[in-house]
């Protein structure tokens, strides 16, 4: 299975270029401009509309609340076109060559896994370089490629829709950076960081429960996902405009917060090797939490059956919203903090109470002094609250306090892509290590190493970016 759905990913490579930044210009030269430290040629900035030249003026609650509903509404409907499916039980197995017979639905979920991990990689060079005026044009394309394979998989038979799900995760996996970019660099990032993660966090559950809905209306299993993409299409299209309409950062924001520019792939290199063992422990650490969120993600159903919750379709969004609620405070109360360097350490004892909590949440589980509906939202606080920072306000104050030129977005790529990989790994663990465990007992031993695994790293990352964050910089 992995030979066959990583070829098309070298073709998907060719079919970002429609929307891919960086290169020479047409006459085959290069641009002008060169940005700080090895950075990509900047382009030139779009014309700024009526609306653009408003926010840049607005009082800072003005521009945040539109920001914030935009880049909130536009990834909260990019899950309708990702999640769905995963409420499926697509009983049955599939002959997988050189795996033999799969369970069906682990077939699907690893397929759009690959596909998602596949644009995570495509993302560390399509992202890092991406000129703003193009963003959100490549966000509809995404969206769209992701509906089209999705009509696809309704279509096909169950044999070929694991190809469907990849294509459908391969543009899906940009999303997130392309939103993203909208927002960092700026003083009020943290916020609008947070705010956004919000979206991941409550969008899952809501999708699916619209997903099962879909299903009690009479729609196949197999259309379902496609159904479900569609009703959200039309909104999300209003809410990328929105994007669009957002000002760049202001020279307020580039002075507290390090200007940023697109990366070269000569930029990229340099980055990270200047930082690597303290990255690495991070990128360790996300492996981790992107594992467990995504195996507790895609077999939520099937885990909240075990305990108990069969009957109440309606606690895949419920559940989700103190974990939502609790995430968001947690990261957000970082922008009251100034000096980055600060920053920075608060975020990692952040995240190191997240482990604390997944672990001690687990064994309370496990003794029977926490209940099962209590336990699944405290794992969800306690992953959510160590998973966030890495899409938002982590490596945005990262890059000021080690005082490096760069982007938010070429780190959040590195770690998701091998997140991603990690989550293939689990699945393929589950199905042929411990086949013969039910999914809640292989999600409590998973809870166990994510917790204590993560507690090590978290601790030994903090140490390294303690002593490598320079005490003079704010």
């Amino acid at each position: 299975m992995l030979l066959e759905v990583t070829d098309p990913a070298t073709a998907a490579e060719a079919a970002t270029a429609a929307v891919s930044p960086g290169g020479e210009s047409p006459e085959g030269g290069s641009h002008e401009g060169e940005s700080p430290e090895g950075g990509s040629p900047e382009e030139a900035p779009p014309a700024e509309g009526a609306i653009t030249r408003y926010l840049a003026r607005a009082p800072t609650p003005v521009f945040m609340a539109w920001a914030i509903v935009a880049s909130f509404s536009t990834y909260f409907c990019m899950y309708a076109f990702r999640k769905p499916f995963a409420v499926g039980t697509f009983t049955g197995t599939i002959d997988v060559v050189g795996l033999g017979a799969v369970d069906a639905k682990i077939v699907y979920v690893i397929a759009q896994i690959l596909g998602y991990a596949a644009s995570k990689f495509l993302g560390i060079k399509v992202v890092s370089e991406m000129p703003p005026g193009r963003r959100a044009r490549a966000i509809v394309v995404a969206i769209a490629v992701a509906e089209l394979a999705l009509i696809a998989f309704g279509v096909a038979p169950p044999s070929l829709r694991a190809v469907c799900l990849f294509f459908n995760g391969l543009p899906l996996g940009m999303v997130w950076g392309l939103v993203f970019g909208f927002l960092e660099g700026r003083r009020s990032s943290d916020a609008l960081g947070a705010a956004l993660c919000v979206s991941f966090i409550v969008a899952s559950g809501f999708v699916k429960t619209v997903g099962k809905l879909v299903m009690t209306s009479g729609v196949s299993e197999a259309w379902m996902p496609a159904v479900t993409g569609a009703i959200f299409f039309v909104p999300m299209m209003g809410f990328i405009w929105m994007l669009a309409q957002l000002p760049p950062p202001s020279r307020e924001d580039e002075a507290a917060r390090q200007k940023r520019v697109p990366m070269d792939r000569a930029a990229r290199h340099a980055f990270f090797r200047a930082l690597a063992p303290g990255l690495v422990a991070l990128i360790l650490a996300y492996v981790l939490l992107t594992a467990y969120r995504d195996f507790r993600d895609n077999f939520a159903r099937e885990i909240w059956d075990a305990l108990g919750y069969g009957d109440q379709p309606e606690v895949l969004t419920t559940a989700e919203i103190p974990v939502a609620v609790g995430a968001l405070v947690a990261v957000a109360a970082c922008m009251v903090i100034q000096s980055n360097r600060r920053a920075l350490l608060a975020i990692h004892g952040a995240m190191l109470f997240g482990a604390l909590l997944i672990g001690g949440a687990t064994l309370g589980y496990q003794i029977g002094v926490v209940g099962p509906g209590a336990w699944m939202v405290m794992v969800g606080l306690g992953l959510y609250v160590g998973y966030v920072p890495y899409n938002c306000v982590l490596f945005d104050r990262l890059i000021p306090a080690v005082g490096r030129a760069g982007t938010a977005g070429f780190l959040i790529y590195v770690a998701d892509a091998s997140g991603y990989i990690g989550s293939v790994g689990l699945l393929l663990y589950k199905n042929f290590g411990r086949g013969a465990l039910s999914w809640l007992d292989f999600f409590v031993g998973f809870s166990h190493l994510t917790a204590w695994g993560g507690v090590l790293l978290f601790l030994g990352a903090a140490w390294y970016f303690a002593k490598h964050a320079p005490l003079a910089r704010t």
